[in-house]
Formats: structure tokens, C-alpha cells, sequence
């Protein structure tokens, strides 16, 4: 990192300098009140990116461990406790126009990060480098606090296809129908969620609306997290009062630690090199360029002509859910390192033709639609299985339908569904209809890329909690493990598998997989 030598004489300065006595913050004052029992309470609420599958995001290609530590990064020691004072003065330190007030439970939630989620906050400051340029762009257009870039760390562990069990997707942690409201497209082969330039455009439109409501910006933040219903109610039950701490026991649990994380991740992303945390180094090019496709194009297309990894492109690109680029309705942006943007234009004529008929032989555009496609060619047919806890309502949430067209679809007369069982959804495509495997001669070809398409599925569905459900009635294919494959980027490859039916298939007692493996792939 650029800065690593400068934030590193800062953290020795911030350690060693004079400390004076100070009183607490205001912050710490209203949260006084609360007993240690109950601050405990609040910081075990944790949002769902601080339980991220720290070895799977370690085993994806881009990422590698430093093969040279900085001598005054030593993350081989464990973390390093210091007193309240010097955690006062250093969030006192950072520019910012947020408030960033230290109490109790802010202490808990730094402690959180910096000594059991410690290897979680290697990743994030590795994947800083790549995303906080591109987020703290769109933050200074808007005229927005740069500080908000550390929200993402809250939300999502900078993981751009993040997806919580309900269903809030990407960097910002969009639910389906607030990202279609703030105008990100989202169908069957594109979920701009994932797409962290829109996405962060989407969340800055967000934060205006909010903070041309309240003026505060933790009452922003508050709700991002549970909605400016639940804000208000709790603005309500206090009186009137509008300071977040004043309002902090009328808010969801959940909302109660949001704020104290994001302060602590203010804190950790700034200070971690005094409590002996190292970034991770990533192979994401930080250098890159964007070339317009209008031209129904497959990422497998551009990896092969020049010479890229599929894996390369798909972080680049993670939007496109099936590795395809619409490009047909409308003009799609493709993200290619700074150095291959000139080859693409080079090459561009081939690259839309080579292996088109392969990689896109089920792919129909809505202008050529088939006749023997039975519904609307802007829609698809898809599977869900019903995972624990789940009813119409959850579901339709999820793929931008109404409960009233699932119970149509299925024949149900209630909103009440069993785990487990298989719902018929008919889902924005994207302009393009994926035929079925009987429409495609060429599919007959390969028993298995057969098999996967005749179950192909939306791939926001592909962590529901179908890891649980019996495998039976499953067809397998085998997959020979690559170096830097993990079963999570494995699982990602397949629609409808987990790294857990992977798990569980292949006997695997936990996640360790070698080079040269072969699995068994649950596709039927």
C-alpha cells in the first residue's frame, strides 16, 4: 500500500506520544447507563459480513498472503490492548465530518475486530485497495463524508457478492426491491448490486435521502440498517429526541451495535498496524479500464483471446451472474485490466464470435425469440426450494415477484410454504430467454453441461439453506480442484450448489481441498 510506511510512523506516534487525561464523550456518557452485561448483549448483535467464511475468502485467486512483512507490521503477535485514552485521542485523530464518539460499546466492537475478527480485517484492508478509490469517487461527486466508505466494511467485509440469508446483496447490502427502486438492474443475468461503481451510486442517493430527513448523520447510518420507519418509531418512544444515543434502547438490537461497528471499522481500518495486523495482498490490478458491449458476449469469450483468468474477469466483473454480458437491449460495461483494453478493441470482432455457438448456444435474444418458448420472453422459469423459515412473502422479496404470483404459479392457497419444497418462479431474464436443454442440439454433446443447465437457476438462490435438504434425486458431475479454488468459488460455478452441499457430498469433514481433487458436483 501506498501509504502503509506513512500509517505505520502514524501508529507509532499514536502509541508512544503524551497522552493527556480526558473526560468521556458524549457518546460515552448516555451509554453509561447500560450495565456490562447488557453492552455484552448489544456487540454479540453482529451484522452477517463479520461471520464471512474468513478461509474461503483467503483461498479465492486474487487474494495471497504477504511474502514480506513491513518491519513495523508484525501480525505473527497477538492483539495489543490499550486504555480508553488512547483510543479517545485517536478517533479524535481522523478527519472525518462524521461524529465518531468512544464509549464502551465502541471498545467492545474495536476489540471485536481487532483480536477474533483480525484475519476478517486482513482481507478487508488488502480489498481496500482495489474498491475504497473506486467508492471514495462516487462519495466526493456527491459531495458526501468519505468516512462512508467504512459502511461497506460493516456491511458486506468488502465482498461484492455478499449475500445475507435474506437475501440483501453486494458491497451495500441492497435488498432486491430497494435496489430496483434506487434504479440498479437486477434479472436473471445481471445484479448490479454486485456492481460496486452502481451500487455505490445507489447508496449515495440513499444517504442524501435520509440525511435530507434527519440531518444526522447516525441517524442516517441507523436507517440504512433497520429503515426510517424503525428510526422514527424509536425518535417517537424517546420523546422526541433526534441524538442516536438518546434513542439507542428504542432501536432494533441490531441497529444498536450498526453505529459502534462502524465507528470501530473507522478505528481498525486506520490503526491496525498497532494492534499487529497485516494487510493481505490481492492480484487485483488496480489499474483498469471499461470497454461498452452491445453484443451478447461470454466471459469465457474474453479469457481465452486474451489470455486472462475466468477468475480475473469475474471479480472485475461480478454483476454478470452467469458470466454473461447482456449487451443486446442495451449497451453493458465490461471491466478489463488498464494493459488488455486496447487487445479487446484489437481483437474485438473475434472475441464476439469464438466459441459463440459453445458458451452461448441456449442464450436467445428477445428480438429472435423462439416461438416454442411457452411464457414471455422477458421471463424465465427457475426453481427455489424453500429454505428454514421462509414464506411467499420472504421469497417474492428476494426475486422482485409478489406472493400473489407465487401462489398462482404453484396452485397454494396461503403464504405458508414447507421447507423444502420446490417453487416454480417465472423471473426477469434480462432480455435474454435461456431455452431449454431440448431446444439446443448441441447440449446433447455434453452429458454434463446438460444436466447443469436442465436445473439452471437464479444465482442469488444459490446460498439458501438447500445444504440442509436430503440429496436425493441428484445427478453428479465431477470437477478436478485448480490451485486457488475453494469450495465457496467452486460451489459459485454450479447454480443451486453450496460450499455446504459440496461439503456434505464429497464427506468432507471441513473445507480443506488440494490441487488435483476430484468432486462430486450436485446438479440433478
Amino acid at each position: 500500500m501506498k501509504t502503509y510506511l506513512l500509517t505505520a510512523l502514524l501508529c507509532l506516534v499514536c502509541a508512544f506520544g503524551p497522552v493527556n487525561a480526558q473526560t468521556q464523550t458524549d457518546g460515552e456518557q448516555k451509554y453509561s447507563a447500560l450495565s456490562a452485561d447488557s453492552i455484552a448483549e448489544e456487540v454479540g448483535l453482529i451484522p452477517e459480513s463479520l461471520d464471512a467464511n474468513v478461509d474461503s475468502l483467503f483461498r479465492t485467486w486474487h487474494v495471497q498472503y504477504f511474502s514480506k512483512v513491513d518491519e513495523y507490521c508484525h501480525d505473527d503477535v497477538e492483539n495489543v490492548y490499550f486504555p480508553d485514552s488512547i483510543y479517545i485521542q485517536r478517533l479524535d485523530r481522523l478527519p472525518r465530518v462524521i461524529s465518531l464518539p468512544y464509549n464502551k460499546i465502541v471498545r467492545d466492537c474495536i476489540d471485536l475486530y481487532a483480536d477474533r475478527k483480525r484475519d476478517l480485517v486482513r482481507y478487508m484492508l488488502g480489498m481496500a485497495d482495489f474498491y475504497f478509490p473506486i467508492i471514495e469517487q462516487v462519495l466526493d461527486k456527491h459531495g458526501l463524508p468519505i468516512e462512508l466508505k467504512y459502511l461497506a466494511v460493516v456491511e458486506s467485509a468488502l465482498n461484492p457478492v455478499a449475500l445475507s440469508r435474506v437475501g440483501a446483496c453486494g458491497l451495500w447490502q441492497f435488498m432486491l426491491p430497494t435496489g430496483k427502486s434506487y434504479g440498479l438492474e437486477i434479472n436473471s443475468l445481471v445484479d448490479e448490486r454486485r456492481d460496486p461503481l452502481k451500487a455505490t451510486e445507489a447508496a449515495c442517493q440513499y444517504f442524501k435521502d435520509m440525511y435530507a430527513i434527519y440531518g444526522d448523520w447516525n441517524l442516517v447510518l441507523a436507517s440504512y440498517n433497520c429503515g426510517p420507519g424503525n428510526v422514527n418509531k424509536a425518535i417517537r418512544r424517546s420523546g422526541g429526541k433526534t441524538d442516536f444515543w438518546d434513542i439507542f434502547p428504542y432501536l432494533p438490537k441490531e441497529t444498536r451495535s450498526y453505529v459502534p461497528l462502524f465507528i470501530a471499522a473507522n478505528y481498525i481500518m486506520n490503526y491496525y498496524c498497532d494492534h499487529n495486523i497485516c494487510p493481505m495482498q490481492t492480484s487485483l490490478p488496480l489499474a483498469t479500464d471499461t470497454i461498452m458491449v452491445n453484443k451478447m458476449l461470454h466471459l469465457q469469450q474474453v479469457a481465452d483471446l486474451l489470455h486472462l483468468s475466468i477468475e480475473e474477469l469475474r471479480a472485475l466483473n461480478p454483476q454478470y451472474k452467469r458470466d454473461i454480458i447482456p449487451g443486446n437491449a442495451k449497451a453493458s460495461v465490461l471491466k478489463l485490466p488498464a494493459a488488455e483494453t486496447y487487445a479487446f478493441v484489437d481483437k474485438e470482432d473475434t472475441v464476439y464470435t469464438h466459441r459463440a455457438e459453445d458458451l452461448l448456444a441456449n442464450c436467445i435474444p428477445v428480438t429472435g425469440a423462439s416461438k416454442n418458448l411457452s411464457r414471455s420472453v422477458t421471463q424465465e422459469k427457475i426453481t427455489h426450494i424453500v429454505g428454514a423459515g421462509e414464506n411467499l412473502y420472504t421469497i417474492a422479496n428476494r426475486y422482485g415477484v409478489t406472493a400473489r404470483d407465487i401462489r398462482k404459479w404453484n396452485g397454494l392457497k396461503s403464504n405458508r410454504v414447507a421447507k423444502g419444497r420446490r417453487l416454480k418462479l417465472f423471473v426477469d431474464n434480462g432480455g435474454v430467454a435461456i431455452a431449454s436443454s431440448q431446444n439446443s442440439k448441441r447440449d446433447n454433446k455434453n452429458t454434463a453441461t446438460t444436466a447443469a443447465r436442465k436445473t439452471m437457476v437464479d444465482k442469488d438462490a444459490s446460498n439458501s439453506k438447500q445444504a440442509s435438504l436430503p440429496l436425493v434425486g441428484k445427478n453428479f458431475v465431477s470437477y478436478k480442484v485448480k490451485s486457488g479454488d475453494s469450495l465457496y468459488s467452486i460451489s459459485q460455478k454450479y447454480p443451486g450448489v453450496t460450499a455446504s452441499s459440496l461439503q456434505k457430498v464429497n464427506g468432507l469433514s471441513g473445507s480443506d481441498i488440494r490441487p488435483g481433487q476430484v468432486l462430486k458436483i450436485p446438479v440433478g
